[in-house]
């Protein structure tokens, strides 16, 4: 027995030829939030899919709230709550209707759906927009209508797949504030994202996945860790990057870290000193920088660090839209 409330070992799914996930192996305890961070392609997705038992793992074992995902996953389904990356609700259907709809899918009396679902539409502050149809709603609404269906059976553990890919600043922290609610309401939440500074606001601890496999794991503070302390980080013209790149060869002692993406590299920092240092050796080398600084590492330097890539990447996972909840 364990009392991990997710935990997965050396689970492999592959779609012919391709292998989604590599031997992915995580666990965690109930109660908290477990962001999963990874790029587009990373496995995130497929993860999440094997755990709310919508696809059987090729190899590898996973147990959800005690339960394996495959022996029985009818009794899974009913311990969990899943959030799509697409908001799965009926357009043509009101808000209220919508969630009623998924609360009796998980077998509520009707009198306890309906209850359910106004409680719900309070908490998401969606009730004065609760018998308009979806079609209305902007799709900040529908990715919260979204989530008060997920929410409407009270699951032990929700799945939340990159909740808040494609909202608004404004509507993105809101749904920041929902999920910390959930969490402090009981709810364990395993939440998917490629956006670093999410991982690093809400998840109590993080995996980090690439390539279908898990590669680095533990809280934020931990994984910043890997890198160290403060980092000299600059951008110059393409032209002098090559010069640059010995140049801070030269005062850290080793390669520089470059993002591919746009060029910025960054060393090691022991003190302000050594950004006076580069600073000194590119006017002795006639380089003007366009940004030069001193900063405490993030997770994108993380990210970049293990990965050597960015985060965010333009290869995409295969995805459609989640229907089911239970």
């Amino acid at each position: 027995m364990t009392d991990n409330i997710v935990d997965v070992q050396n689970v492999v799914r592959t779609f012919g030829e391709v292998k989604a996930l590599d031997g992915v192996s995580l666990s965690f305890e109930p109660g908290i939030i477990y962001g999963l961070l990874g790029p587009n392609g990373a496995g995130k997705t497929t993860l999440i899919r094997v755990l709310a038992t919508l696809l059987k793992p090729t190899s590898g074992s996973a147990t959800v709230a005690g339960v394996d995902v495959v022996a029985d996953p009818d009794a899974v389904r009913t311990r969990i709550g899943l959030a799509g990356q697409f908001a799965a609700v009926d357009a043509y259907q009101t808000g209220r209707e919508n969630v009623e709809m998924v609360g009796r899918l998980y077998n509520l009396s009707k009198q306890e759906a309906k209850r359910r679902t106004d409680e719900v539409l309070e908490r998401i502050d969606l009730i004065d927009a609760a018998d308009r149809q979806v079609k209305t709603y902007s799709g900040g609404m529908r990715r919260r209508l979204d989530l008060a269906a997920s929410m409407v059976g009270r699951p032990e553990v929700l799945f939340l797949d990159e909740p808040t890919t494609g909202i608004d600043p404004r509507n993105r922290l809101d749904i920041w504030s929902l999920i910390e609610d959930l969490v402090k309401g009981g709810t364990t939440i395993l939440l998917t994202t490629q956006y670093l500074d999410e991982a690093d606001q809400l998840a109590a601890r993080i995996g980090v996945i690439d390539q279908g496999t898990v590669i680095a794991e533990g809280t934020a503070d931990e994984l910043k860790d890997m890198v160290g302390g403060s980092v000299v980080q600059l951008t110059v013209q393409q032209d002098d990057r090559t010069s640059v790149a010995e140049l801070l060869k030269s005062v850290a002692g080793d390669e520089p870290t470059v993002d591919q993406s746009n060029g910025r590299m960054s060393i090691p920092a022991t003190s302000a000193q050594t950004l006076l240092t580069v600073a000194r050796k590119l006017e002795e080398a006639s380089i003007t920088p366009d940004d030069i600084g001193l900063r405490k590492p993030t997770l994108d330097d993380v990210f970049l660090s293990i990965t050597g890539h960015v985060a965010a990447t333009t290869e995409t996972e295969t995805k459609r839209p989640a229907r089911s909840r239970r």
